[in-house]
């Protein structure tokens, strides 16, 4: 089995890892896990373990979604949270032109009902196109979290052109995960 998930890979430019610092900076004594910039991604779908014999038909899958889509861009702008103020679990950038993410997410659905002994796993949750930058363990100042996502709330971060996605393995470590490519999707040209 492999915890597989299909991305779009973001490379932080310095104004990206400048915003980063600063959340760092002002919540250093929080209990927050913060994406390392190698690792920063937009999720597109997410598998969870999966059977190797699987893998083939994925790919398939996503290699036909891929050939659907014309290259795009967006903006990372913004910051917000998941969860309550009284209770924060995320903290994520925001992206302009959600479209094209939105319709290649909804193609990789639509190929993976028809992949070969996949089941899709229905989610209840809409997608929301977003990179996750920290995931929260424990507050001890909900307010001060809540100013300085404020204080950034209307940042442009980043410009990021999109030409390609890709298949990843998760490999989960006590330090943290990496995440192995296991195939690239080129989008149509």
């Amino acid at each position: 089995m492999k915890r597989l998930f299909a991305a779009i890979k973001i490379l932080p430019d310095e104004n990206f890892i400048n915003i980063i610092n600063d959340f760092k900076r002002n919540l250093n004594y929080e209990k927050i896990k913060w994406v390392e910039p190698e690792n920063i991604h937009l999720t597109l779908k997410f598998f969870g373990e999966t059977k190797e014999n699987l893998i083939e038909n994925i790919c398939d899958a996503l290699q036909k979604s891929g050939s659907n889509i014309d290259k795009f861009s967006f903006n990372i702008r913004n910051t917000g949270i998941f969860g309550s103020s009284y209770n924060p679990r995320v903290i994520w950038f925001d992206i302009d032109n959600k479209k094209p993410i939105i319709d290649l997410a909804d193609s990789i659905s639509r190929n993976l009902k028809y992949a070969p002994g996949f089941t899709l796993k229905e989610t209840r949750q809409n997608f929301v196109p977003h990179l996750t930058v920290g995931r929260i363990k424990f507050l001890n100042d909900k307010k001060k979290l809540q100013k300085i996502v404020d204080n950034h709330s209307n940042d442009f971060i980043q410009k990021v052109s999109v030409d390609r996605f890709y298949l990843f393995e998760s490999i989960l470590q006590r330090q943290g995960p990496i995440y192995k490519v296991i195939k690239e999707f080129e989008f149509n040209k």
